[in-house]
């Protein structure tokens, strides 16, 4: 047992180098090496638990991706109200200019192979599946509560307040600026309560 445990451990130091790794020198510039740099271990090591780069990568969308939508939803389950559930979702995706910063220039490059690489698009498709039951819960209550426009529909509503997020996401990306965060992400708020709000 306490033999499974580190080498779980050691997956996820792998895991966690991977994802510096990519966050400062992007895709196409990590290797094994580079990762076992950042990792502290030797390029052995990691080829010892994982097959090649692509294998390391694979693992490591997986895991972000999980992580996220697993925060994302305890956030959400914790509130009661639809304006409480989208305003902790949104708080949640938003979760401070180190940490979006971090995880959108990994994700831009996972994205951006997505459409040719299938265990990508696979992996990406789930989260988008878990996004989209979040926000497909906050406009059904938000429904039942009168609050949100009971005509629209969930399975066509709940990708677009996902794009919204995302999408104001990575424009603040662009502008490099922290201290603009906050604004984007009130903004985003704003907007997805005026696409559900009657």
């Amino acid at each position: 047992m306490v033999r499974y445990k580190k080498s779980e451990e050691k997956r996820k130091q792998i895991l966690h180098a991977a994802f510096q790794a990519l966050a400062a020198a992007g895709y196409d510039a990590v290797t094994l090496q580079t990762i076992a740099d950042h990792a502290g271990v030797s390029k052995g090591v990691v080829h010892y638990y994982f097959a090649s780069k692509e294998a390391v990568l694979v693992e490591l969308l997986e895991w972000l991706t999980g992580k996220i939508s697993a925060r994302e939803t305890a956030a959400v389950r914790e509130q009661t109200t639809a304006a409480g559930k989208l305003a902790a979702y949104i708080d949640s995706a938003f979760a401070g200019p180190s940490k979006n910063r971090s995880f959108y220039r990994v994700y831009l490059d996972f994205l951006a192979r997505a459409s040719r690489i299938e265990a990508y698009k696979d992996i990406n498709r789930r989260f988008y599946d878990s996004c989209a039951a979040i926000s497909a819960e906050v406009l059904t209550l938000g429904q039942q509560e009168g609050i949100f426009v009971r005509e629209l529909s969930p399975e066509t509503t709940a990708p677009l307040i996902r794009a919204l997020i995302d999408g104001c996401l990575i424009q603040w990306l662009m502008t490099g600026s922290d201290e603009d965060h906050t604004a984007f992400r009130d903004s985003c708020h704003a907007a997805v309560l005026k696409l559900l709000s009657i």
